[in-house]
């Protein structure tokens, strides 16, 4: 059985255990997350999720 997890998902609770341990701070937080949202509007975006797919479709082979 194989459980899926929506990589936002993941990165939001990577984020919020970096907060609780005082590993960045708030406002660093949000700078990131305005970041992803501008960067999600531009011409990098195809080429970040192409990454991002074969990246996790890598290490999904890696399990088998």
């Amino acid at each position: 059985m194989a459980i899926t997890i929506p990589l936002v998902l993941l990165l939001a609770g990577a984020l919020a255990v970096l907060l609780r341990f005082k590993a960045v701070g708030a406002g660093a937080a949000v700078i990131v997350a305005l970041f992803g949202f501008y960067l999600a509007n531009t011409g990098a975006a195809d080429t970040v999720n192409q990454l991002v797919t074969a990246v996790t479709g890598a290490l999904a082979d890696t399990g088998r």
